[in-house]
């Protein structure tokens, strides 16, 4: 059984097919007019005939429009919800699907209180004492009403509309959801997971349809349930402009790759794991969003820099935050059909340089084994040459691994000696101890210390690192582990979107090329 090395393999031989889709996205469904105080005062004075602003002749158009969200739910025999502190309302939905039998329509109606942002009215005074009413925007704890519903194209989603003028609304799509009622309308034949594809007849066709997916697809859903729903403005105040609009409030960008067995997958996402904890990090983060970011100064970039790695309901669950975006990718098994199905991969983000990024950490740890397998001479441990003798110059792991102990040594305020050298440098080269002789490793003390990297402490056979060697260490260190492997990675890896150093050596060849061309 050949099982995944890198994440570049399970890539590259393992993915049976790979389907990009909006996932969820959460809109602000709003009057661009009445979002300001002053738009309020309009509408008040214009639309509702009334020489004073105030948010009191608002209160009718409220109970009004909470009368006839109870008038649809009893007319229509609506199942009425009021969610209780912590209900998860998704959990409602499927329990309400399950005895829903209608290919479209309102499956219930829930109602929560939540806190909102609205317009209330306060008394101030003028400069002769009396007073008079002044609209302010503030925040306030209102009942929402949440339509959950069934459509013949989108399939599940919710509108909730907040009982208190301006009325502004939250709509909730999933474009997986319309991406498979699509494609059965279509006649393509797949097979569903609750996010996804499993299976796919027509790759390139589905594609093609999750492509459609845009904003007049989401204006029109819109339209039409906003026609079928009770609607706080009246027709007269949709004449008259006061109509609704659309903006995306959040959106999750899906990428599903199914990979051929589940083994696969789940030792090539525990290595993801493994190798992307730091991935959270300013520096990491902004090689992922190509950002450069300031954690000092007058202006630092804003926001948490995290990395999270959940195992709660799918096992395993990677998440990086930046900003207000937080990406997410997990990996659990498809059962399609009631049988053991492949493995499924999910990507929840909005840079596709956060796959790049992976592709390159597995094949930098690549490039990097290979640089350490470089043949190493031939010991000579009954001989003393000098320390700088070409042929007994340690290959790159070996040298590696000494200054990685430098690093660690120099915590020792007693210093360290031949035996803990040789201990320590032998487990980060994968080798037994006793296969290291002490010829050996008086070798390495020697080229150390003639670099002062070390000094022996007088009297006894142990060794201090130098500040320069601690320096020279660190350096090398990060060189070879973020640079040199990073580099030799990028070089070596066809990826959607090259990097700087592919992008520079490609141009330079193609200049050279011309040029000999031309010559």
């Amino acid at each position: 059984m050949t099982v995944a090395r890198s994440v570049g393999d399970v890539l590259t031989e393992h993915v049976q097919f790979e389907i990009e889709c909006i996932d969820r996205m959460y809109l602000n469904v709003y009057v661009p007019h009445l979002q300001f105080a002053a738009g309020l005062v309009g509408y008040v004075q214009r639309q509702l005939g009334l020489p004073i602003a105030s948010t009191a002749p608002l209160a009718k158009i409220t109970d009004a429009f909470s009368t006839a969200v109870h008038r649809f739910a009893k007319i229509n025999r609506v199942p009425w919800v009021d969610f209780a502190k912590g209900q998860r309302k998704d959990d409602v939905m499927h329990e309400q699907l399950e005895h829903f039998t209608a290919t479209e329509g309102v499956v219930f109606i829930g109602r929560a209180q939540e806190k909102t942002a609205l317009f209330r009215t306060e008394k101030r005074r003028d400069t002769h004492g009396d007073s008079y009413p002044w609209i302010v925007k503030t925040t306030g704890l209102v009942n929402q009403f949440y339509f959950y519903c069934l459509d013949a194209d989108f399939g599940p989603f919710f509108l909730k509309f907040c009982s208190y003028f301006p009325y502004n609304v939250k709509l909730c799509i999933n474009g997986n959801e319309w991406a498979k009622r699509q494609a059965a309308q279509a006649g393509i034949g797949f097979t569903a997971l609750d996010n996804g594809f499993a299976t796919v007849a027509d790759v390139a066709a589905v594609q093609a349809i999750c492509d459609e997916l845009g904003p007049g697809e989401i204006d029109a859903l819109l339209r039409k349930w906003l026609a079928i729903l009770p609607h706080p403005f009246t027709a007269a105040d949709r004449a008259a402009g006061y109509r609704y609009e659309l903006s995306v409030l959040q959106a999750e960008f899906s990428l599903t790759q199914m990979l051929d067995k589940p083994v696969s997958g789940r030792m090539f996402f525990e290595q993801v794991i493994r190798d992307n904890l730091d991935i959270g990090r300013p520096d990491q983060v902004s090689l992922v969003f190509d950002r450069q970011l300031r954690r000092r100064g007058p202006h630092p970039t804003p926001g948490r820099f995290r990395t999270r790695v959940i195992t709660s309901g799918v096992t395993p669950s990677l998440h990086v935050d930046y900003k207000h975006t937080t990406i997410k990718q997990y990996h659990h098994q498809a059962v399609p059909q009631g049988r053991k199905g492949p493995a499924h991969r999910n990507h929840h983000q909005r840079h596709p340089r956060f796959r790049d990024r992976e592709t390159t950490d597995q094949s930098a740890r690549t490039a990097g084994d290979r640089l350490h397998r470089q043949p190493s001479p031939a010991a000579r441990p009954t001989t003393q040459p000098r320390p700088d003798h070409r042929n007994r110059r340690p290959c790159r792991h070996h040298t590696h691994a000494l200054l990685s102990a430098l690093l660690v040594f120099r915590c020792h305020p007693n210093g360290f000696t031949n035996k803990d050298l040789r201990t320590y440098t032998a487990q980060l080269r994968g080798l037994d101890p006793c296969t290291v002789t002490a010829g050996q490793m008086t070798y390495d003390l020697r080229r150390l210390k003639t670099r002062a990297l070390i000094t022996r402490i007088e009297g006894t056979h142990r060794y201090l690192v130098t500040d320069h060697g601690l320096d020279t260490a660190k350096f090398l260190t990060c060189v070879q582990d973020r640079v040199l492997r990073c580099g030799l990675a990028e070089l070596a890896t066809a990826t959607p979107t090259p990097g700087r150093l592919r992008s520079a050596a490609t141009a330079y060849r193609t200049a050279v090329e011309n040029l000999t061309t031309a010559a």
